[in-house]
């Protein structure tokens, strides 16, 4: 990955934004030009594809960009694809067209695919992780109007929320999604209960700047644009970013359905393929400013591109006048450490479940991570592009608070919280 010189955001106006994004950008080489390993040619595949037309959802999220830039960049072309990208307007849609077949895949939230396979609030359906689509790049934002009653942090909205003068509503994007489990994780930790303390409402993502606007909830937790926006619009600041709460944790992922994995194999790969060159072509940084650009048009995220870019580069500002310089921005490849998928990862994100009273009961969870998460067929797809991949798909980690999660003892992990539903 190249490096560049960038700069720091001050302290935000709407003018000091873009003029500071702006100056950032001019550091960078913004390139065009598609170089000649990401431009359309023939590939001699395992096999011909069994279907050529597909759909493929998204939200707009910075984090969708993989799915806009394979599609931008001629890469679904490249592999004999003919792809529909599709502008979803919720997570909701997003789950019941990939269950009822509507979308073949998805730029969906990790822990969806799982609600899904479980049948937790939806049509029960044997679904399929592709391939993760980023690590890091979201937060937790809270209104000004607790800044203004002294609220800055996880500590200090604890203290208020325990005198109990008023509810306070908190938002996440869907109940078994990223979102929710990073919100509900880190106001545990500061001890705050997200189901008895707080009110705790599901706004999709786009919605969430304009809904904190007029007062309807006094914090969310989303994924970028949303929350350099509401600092830019002068309504929020960020409290945490979720790679402070988990070091390059996994966020979005390619989800499908199995049956989808199990009748197209050779377009399964192919769609693959794609979306793993572009992953590699975003994650230069001297093409992430062409990436804004495209990724902030109308048909997709509809955002100021400087909006988008900023934290996109790891310039971060939260809205209290601290500004630094992050090295765990958004990460859409990372020499293919992003893109694996772990099977611990999904066992996190099944204890979360569990935890919070989504599971009723404890299941074994890593036979449920071995169905979902497709280790396999992604090692097949990243050794064919000399990708390189894990030995081991489990492993430990550990979170801001302190706690160490062990995918190996995850019903123990589960019943060490003293927080949970």
């Amino acid at each position: 990955m190249s490096d560049t010189k960038q700069k720091n955001f001050p302290n935000l106006s709407r003018r000091g934004f873009i003029l500071s994004a702006a100056a950032a950008v001019g550091g960078i080489a913004a390139s065009g030009v598609i170089p000649s390993s990401f431009q359309s040619n023939a590939w001699a595949g395992t096999g011909a594809l069994e279907k050529t037309d597909l759909t493929i959802g998204f939200i707009p999220l910075t984090d969708c960009a993989s799915i806009v830039m394979a599609s931008e960049l001629g890469l679904f072309k490249k592999y004999g694809l003919n792809v529909t990208v599709s502008k979803e307007a919720s997570w909701a849609a997003v789950r019941d067209k990939l269950v009822l077949g509507q979308l073949d895949a998805a730029h969906v939230l990790y822990g969806l695919v799982y609600g899904a396979h479980l049948g937790i609030g939806s049509q029960k359906k044997d679904m399929a992780i592709l391939m993760g689509l980023n690590h890091n790049g979201q937060a937790i934002t809270l209104s000004n109007k607790l800044k203004d009653v002294g609220v800055t942090d996880g500590a200090s909205l604890k203290k208020l929320v325990d005198k109990k003068e008023r509810e306070y509503t908190f938002a996440q994007t869907f109940p078994t999604g990223t979102h929710a489990m990073w919100l509900y994780y880190w106001l545990g930790a500061n001890g705050i209960n997200p189901f008895t303390d707080i009110k705790n409402i599901t706004i999709p993502p786009p919605q969430m700047v304009s809904n904190m606007r007029v007062g309807n909830m006094d914090g969310y937790c989303v994924g970028e644009p949303w929350n350099a926006r509401a600092i830019f619009d002068q309504i929020g600041f960020t409290a945490t970013t979720t790679q402070a709460i988990w070091k390059d944790h996994p966020e979005k992922v390619l989800g499908t359905t199995k049956e989808f994995v199990d009748k197209y194999p050779n377009t399964t790969r192919a769609m693959m393929r794609a979306v793993l060159e572009a992953s590699q072509y975003i994650d230069a940084m001297a093409n992430r400013t062409k990436v804004a650009e495209i990724i902030g048009g109308k048909a997709y995220v509809n955002a100021p591109s400087p909006v988008i870019l900023g934290r996109m580069l790891g310039n971060y500002e939260n809205g209290l006048g601290k500004t630094w310089k992050d090295p765990d921005y958004m990460k859409f490849f990372d020499d293919g450490q992003v893109n694996f998928p772990y099977y611990s990862h999904g066992i996190w994100f099944l204890t979360q479940l569990r935890r919070w009273g989504l599971l009723k009961q404890d299941i074994d969870y890593a036979a449920v991570a071995k169905q979902v998460n497709q280790v396999s067929l992604y090692t097949e797809v990243a050794k064919s592009m000399n990708i390189a991949v894990p030995s081991n798909p489990m492993k430990t980690e550990t979170l801001f608070d302190g706690v160490v999660f062990d995918p190996n003892k995850a019903k123990e992990y589960v019943s060490s919280f003293k927080i949970k539903a």
